[in-house]
């Protein structure tokens, strides 16, 4: 019986031949990553343990992404934190406020390789799976071991197979994808799985819509998600880091608990409802439901592509009045590049308002938060109550093109319709 990636690069970093699902093993870390968590729940465990050195200190990453800028006193405290135990312990990879979203900055800095191990403090980690990374979020006292240890154990994972054939018509992105596939799958059914995309569909896919689309499989409760590197994750990865690795693929009698279809060409907008990321329908079920805020950004969709669909579809047109649309890109390189190709600018002009790299109104840190029975329509991966401030407000999850088109009109809009 062959191995699927997950499998195949669990025992590569357990050192054995093969591994089976639900055994427990021990594996080494090739990478662990860390924010404002660090300085909120991981140091008082690492200080309790009286940890005096970390295992590797180039092999740690840390940023500042949540609450950035500090918006309080209290997130400056952390902050302060945060740096202390950077400085403290000689971490190499240390990305202050401004430079964005870990899971981004985690690609464009190269920390981002396939056939790695890679666990972070968020449950988004599974971004990384993109590239070919078994990447996964772990909490806190889990954290904690890993930085003294480098190693950590883990229940091996059933993986659901999950292939993707055609190419997707225009307008229809990435997230698109996602959403049509947690509708089917519900908000339990990954529960500690990998979903492993397979197919054609996949060497259409861009990298950044390859991200969204790992990003938003922890929303199925997914352990981790993963596509094989094919030679553009190569090219891609080879543009940023100098570090050998080793891609995986999967055996062609690996074993699946599940085996899932999707002609992507067939694919329309998608929409996520109040107050589920699994709860979608296509947007032609729900347009014209008046909106507050749209918001194009966070860790799901706020890269150069996003940020160039909304430009093209807005360029020329200017943000309905009784609307508030937020852009904030993912990280510092994604904001030069947006700035050099004067997609900020055509978003300024129609009436956009421009954040600097963070989370932002995702998290509901600090920015963008909705008051009572407001609506916002929004490119995040949660639309859960309370997520973006008020508990009575509501969110509505979509592809950045029907974010900026629905900004325009001032309703949920199909991106596909002349605005």
């Amino acid at each position: 019986m062959g191995q699927t990636i997950a499998e195949k690069i669990l025992a590569a970093h357990a050192d054995v031949s093969r591994v089976e699902p639900g055994e427990i093993i021990e594996a080494s870390v090739d990478v662990a990553m860390s924010h404002e968590m660090l300085g909120t729940r991981v140091i008082p465990h690492v200080e309790a343990a009286e940890i005096e050195h970390l295992w590797d200190s180039d092999r740690v990453v840390i940023m500042l992404d949540h609450w950035a800028p500090a918006p309080t006193v209290e997130a400056a405290m952390i902050h302060q934190r945060v740096r202390r135990f950077v400085e403290r312990y000689g971490v190499t990879h240390f990305y202050d406020v401004g430079t964005g979203i870990c899971h981004q900055v985690l690609a464009d800095y190269g920390h981002l390789r396939p056939g790695e191990l890679l666990v972070g403090t968020d449950s988004h980690t599974t971004t990384g799976g993109a590239l070919g990374v078994f990447a996964t979020g772990i909490g806190a006292t889990d954290m904690a071991v890993v930085l003294a240890t480098g190693r950590l154990w883990f229940r091996v994972p059933e993986s659901i197979r999950i292939t993707l054939s055609g190419k997707l018509r225009d307008k229809v992105m990435g997230k698109d994808v996602i959403l049509h596939i947690l509708g089917e799958l519900g908000a339990g059914g990954a529960a500690y799985k990998v979903l492993e995309f397979q197919g054609d569909g996949i060497e259409h896919l861009s990298i950044a819509s390859r991200m969204t689309i790992t990003n938003m499989s922890v929303e199925a409760d997914a352990k981790a998600a993963i596509m094989p590197a094919d030679q553009k994750v190569e090219t891609y990865v080879q543009a940023r880091t100098e570090i050998p690795f080793k891609p995986a693929k999967p055996d062609s009698d690996a074993s699946y608990t599940q085996t899932l279809q999707y002609d992507v060409s067939k694919l329309v907008p998608q929409v996520a409802t109040p107050s589920s990321p699994t709860q979608v329908v296509p947007v032609s079920e729900i347009e014209d439901v008046p909106i507050d805020q749209a918001f194009l950004g966070s860790c799901t969709n706020g890269r150069i592509e996003d940020i160039r669909m909304a430009a093209r579809i807005i360029n020329g047109k200017r943000v309905a009045k009784s609307v508030r649309f937020l852009v904030i890109p993912a990280s510092r390189n994604v904001y030069q590049k947006a700035l050099r190709e004067g997609l900020l600018e055509i978003l300024l002009t129609a009436g956009a308002v421009i954040g600097p790299p963070t989370c932002g109104p995702c998290f509901g840190g600090h920015c963008g938060l909705l008051a009572d029975g407001e609506v916002c329509i929004s490119t995040s991966n949660r639309n859960f109550s309370g997520r973006m401030g008020s508990p009575d407000a509501e969110i509505y999850l979509a592809s950045p093109a029907t974010v900026a088109a629905s900004a325009i009109t001032g309703k949920i809009t199909d991106p596909r319709k002349d605005v």
